[in-house]
This record gives structure tokens, C-alpha cells and sequence, in this order.
């Protein structure tokens, strides 16, 4: 056998070998091959449209959640803009609050200023009428006394005693001559 190989290239006898040791038998290679192929199809048939069905029912899943989510997200949007807009409004309600609180608050000074100088002026008024009474009791008085003086001295001038009438009469001439 040596003499075969020296004399067979050696790169046939290599082939020749693989070959041998791969394919001992070409019956047995067959029947393998078709086991092979038989155990791929009922794989295929069996285990692939269970297997397709998990990973469809698992991309469904992953779909349904980033929708989901996506559908939170917008929700969440409106929300926050909904929430934005009632607290600007809330922010301008406030602010037309104290606006309005303020022209009360103005108003109601303004009306107890003018009550205040109302109540003034009606003390003015009064003071001066009151000075004014005070005044006219007060020459009144001043001519009661300058009377009284005045018919004393002229009883003494005239030692005489007047009465009642006469009394009045020259009261009443000397008071025309005080105030012309």
C-alpha cells in the first residue's frame, strides 16, 4: 500500500480519505440526511408556528406598551397645559382681585376723606357760629351791664327814680347810640 501512495498525488489521496471517513456509507448517509431533514420539518411545523405565535404575541406586547405610553405622554401633555392654563387664569383672577380691592380700598378713602372734610367744615361752621352767639351774648351782655351803668348814673344824675317805662325808652336810645 505504501507503493499506492507514492505513486497516487497526494492531494487525491487526501480527498480519497476525507472523503471515506466523511461518507463511510452511502445508505447510511442517506438515511441520516433524510432523518436530518425529516427532524427540520417537523421543528418547522411544530416548534416555528409556536415559536412565530411568542414572538408575534411578544412584539404585540412591546407595540400595545409603546403606544400606551406614547398615549400617556400626549395625555399628560394636555394635562400639564391644562394645568398651566388654569393657574394663569387662577394668576389673573388674583391679579383682578386685588386690582379690585385696591379701587375699594381707594374709594372708601376717598369717601372718608370727604366725610372727614365735611365733618370739618361742619365743625368750622359751628365754631363760628358759636363765636358768632358767643359774640352777640356777649354784647348783650356788655349792654345789659352799660344799661345797668348807665341807669344808675342817672338816677344819681337825677335823683330821681324812673320808672319801668322810662327805663326801656332810655335803654333803648342809648343802646341806638352804641351801635350807630
Amino acid at each position: 500500500m505504501l507503493n499506492f501512495i507514492v505513486y497516487m498525488d497526494i492531494g487525491e489521496y487526501i480527498s480519497e480519505e476525507i472523503g471515506k471517513k466523511l461518507i463511510p456509507n452511502i445508505g447510511s448517509f442517506l438515511t441520516q440526511f433524510l432523518a436530518l431533514v425529516f427532524l427540520i420539518l417537523m421543528v418547522f411545523i411544530f416548534g416555528y408556528k409556536r415559536i412565530k405565535k411568542m414572538i408575534k404575541a411578544r412584539q404585540d406586547y412591546v407595540e400595545n406598551n409603546i403606544n400606551e405610553a406614547a398615549n400617556k405622554n400626549k395625555e399628560a401633555t394636555v394635562n400639564l397645559n391644562q394645568a398651566n392654563e388654569a393657574l394663569l387664569a387662577s394668576k389673573k383672577e388674583a391679579e383682578n382681585i386685588i386690582l379690585e380691592a385696591q379701587k375699594k380700598a381707594k374709594v372708601e378713602q376717598e369717601r372718608i376723606v370727604e366725610q372727614t372734610k365735611a365733618e370739618i367744615i361742619k365743625m368750622k361752621e359751628d365754631a363760628q357760629n358759636d363765636i358768632v352767639r358767643s359774640q352777640e351774648e356777649a354784647l348783650e351782655s356788655i349792654r345789659k351791664e352799660m344799661v345797668s351803668v348807665a341807669l344808675d348814673a342817672s338816677s344819681e344824675l337825677l335823683k330821681r327814680n324812673v320808672n319801668s317805662d322810662d327805663n326801656e325808652k332810655l335803654v333803648d336810645d342809648f343802646i341806638r347810640g352804641i351801635d350807630a
